[in-house]
C-alpha cells in the first residue's frame, strides 16, 4: 500500500497491509496536524501533490527499506487536500522480524518521504496561509529526489 488519498487515513488498514506471520514488530507512525507552529496558532493544513511522481518515489523508498532491512514490509499513505487539527497527514507502517529494524526502517521512511516526495504543505493561520518547507528532514539525497 503506497498511495495518496483525499480521504481520512485508517491507520489499522495501513498496518494490515504490512502484517505477516514472520513479523515480530509492527510499527506505525502518524504525522498529525497540530494547532501551532513556532508560537503561531494553526487552524488547518492543506496539501498538494504531483501524483505521477509521488508513486514512483514511494516505491523507491519501499525498495530501499526492503534492501536495507531484510524481511521488512512497508506501507505509506499520504493525505492531500484540506486537513483539520488532529487529522493524520501521513501514516507509515512497517513490519519486520525484530523491533529495532522496525524503528530504524520507519525513521528512514518518514525522513526520506519528507525530503523526496513531491507534496507541498500550506499552513493555515488566522492571519493567512503560508507554504511550508520540510526543512527538518535530514534526508536530502538519493535517486528520485525532488527539489
Amino acid at each position: 500500500m503506497l498511495t495518496l488519498t483525499d480521504a481520512p487515513i485508517d491507520p489499522r488498514a495501513v498496518e494490515a497491509a504490512v502484517a505477516w506471520p514472520g513479523a515480530g514488530a509492527v510499527l506505525s507512525f502518524l504525522g498529525v496536524t497540530r494547532d501551532n507552529f513556532e508560537g503561531e496558532a494553526v487552524v488547518g493544513l492543506s496539501y498538494e501533490a504531483y501524483p505521477e511522481l509521488c508513486l514512483p518515489v514511494m516505491q523507491a523508498i519501499a525498495d530501499e527499506v526492503a534492501a536495507q532491512w531484510p524481511g521488512a514490509r512497508l506501507a505509506m499513505v499520504h493525505r492531500i487536500g484540506s486537513l483539520g487539527i488532529g487529522e493524520a497527514s501521513v501514516v507509515i507502517s512497517v513490519a519486520t522480524p525484530h523491533r529495532g529494524d522496525a524503528y530504524a526502517a520507519s525513521r528512514y521512511a518518514i525522513d526520506a518521504l519528507k525530503a523526496r516526495l513531491p507534496v507541498w504543505k500550506k499552513e493555515h493561520r488566522k492571519d493567512g496561509s503560508h507554504w511550508k518547507e520540510n526543512a527538518e528532514s535530514p534526508v536530502r539525497t538519493g535517486e528520485g529526489d525532488c527539489p
